[in-house]
């Protein structure tokens, strides 16, 4: 892959931010970090855009689980879209207090429809979606012996 030399100017108080962030990030160089927030922004456009397509990511929120029928709620609707919501991680807090972390996938517009189902729930805290644009495609094709068809996700770049 060759790379293209840009210039960018930009004000002191932003450098000095763009140097914390860096630092606390862990970045060993200006242009990685740089790199790494284009293809954020670039990522999240594609998927705004992409509505009809597909997606894979992570879905995560807090909420207090005395909430009345908070939990029967969430689990109903994750049942209701058990072909998006693909696994969920369950995190005790406090006494009140739960995370959970649902990996998600399929069409954009479903995922997208589960996640604001689920944060809009009162009781739900904290709610953030992080999507990924895909391609799917079913394949039939050996690993070493008659696999069966199964379905390839790529990330699109």
């Amino acid at each position: 892959m060759a790379l293209e030399r840009i210039s960018v100017s930009l004000d002191q108080d932003l450098v000095a931010q763009f140097e914390q962030f860096l630092q606390a990030r862990g970045y060993r160089n200006r242009s990685e970090a740089i790199r790494d927030l284009i293809r954020d922004k670039l990522e999240a456009e594609r998927t705004d855009q992409a509505a009809d397509g597909h997606c894979i990511g992570t879905l995560s929120y807090v909420f207090n689980h005395h909430e009345r029928e908070l939990a029967r709620r969430l689990t109903n609707a994750h049942h209701h879209h058990h072909h998006v919501a693909i696994s969920t991680l369950h995190v005790h807090l406090d006494h009140d207090n739960c995370l959970e972390a649902v990996v998600v996938k399929g069409p954009t517009g479903q995922v997208r429809e589960f996640a604001d189902g689920i944060i809009a729930q009162a009781g739900v805290r904290h709610g953030h979606l992080s999507l990924i644009p895909v391609e799917v495609a079913d394949e039939r094709h050996s690993h070493g012996n008659a696999a069966p068809e199964h379905t390839h996700i790529k990330p699109q770049t």
